[in-house]
């Protein structure tokens, strides 16, 4: 199989609490990502979901293979077209997504990302000189391992949309000194024509 028979419209995505059960002792860390994520560091939820990422390091991806070796899974290659991510295949980077479901499933169940780290440090794929300590990134909120707030806004004020618009907006009142500091310098870095949300961080 090299490309996909499911539509890429066709979600039928796990819950967090799936997730976790899933990858419950599983030998490599993961976290929820996206708007999951930020819902985690809030506490509650604050809307509709048309899929789920989890994000697992890149260094990892073969371990995280293995453990889904019951699934169907797709890699994003060229971006915006799947085609099988065959078993014991090494994706480089520029490959950072993985559709997947179960086998026997008809529907699309989870978005796979993959994070890039060397030794102790993760990166952003975007500029290099963004990242920190690797154990930083991934944090509990709410029982849950889940990508770091800031972080993950990072990652959402490249295009928004409405719905990252509304994650930030619900994240702002809570985010603490360090978390501004951090997103606001990130932002200022990667838009040198000013972000909106620079001001409202502030």
């Amino acid at each position: 199989m090299s490309a996909p028979a499911i539509p890429y419209s066709h979600w039928a995505s796990l819950t967090p609490a799936e997730v976790a059960q899933l990858f419950t002792n599983a030998p490599f860390r993961w976290a929820l990502a996206g708007g999951y994520a930020i819902e985690q560091f809030l506490g509650h939820a604050i809307r509709d979901h048309a899929d789920i990422d989890v994000a697992v390091f890149r260094d990892d991806q073969l371990h995280l293979q293995g453990w889904l070796s019951d699934w169907q899974l797709f890699a994003a290659d060229p971006p915006g077209t799947l085609r099988q991510w065959h078993p014991g295949e090494y994706l480089p980077i520029g490959i950072h997504d993985i559709w997947g479901y179960r086998a026997g499933q008809d529907a699309w169940q989870l978005q796979l990302m993959l994070l890039e780290a060397e030794g102790e440090r993760w990166f952003s794929r975007r500029d290099r000189r963004i990242g920190g300590q690797r154990t930083d990134l991934i944090v509990d909120y709410g029982g849950f391992p889940a990508i770091r707030v800031d972080v993950q806004l990072f990652y959402k004020a490249r295009n928004t949309h409405p719905k990252d618009e509304q994650d930030f907006q619900a994240a702002l009142p809570l985010l603490d000194i360090r978390a501004r500091s951090w997103l606001r310098d990130q932002l200022q870095r990667m838009h040198h024509d000013g972000h909106p949300w620079i001001a409202q961080l502030d």
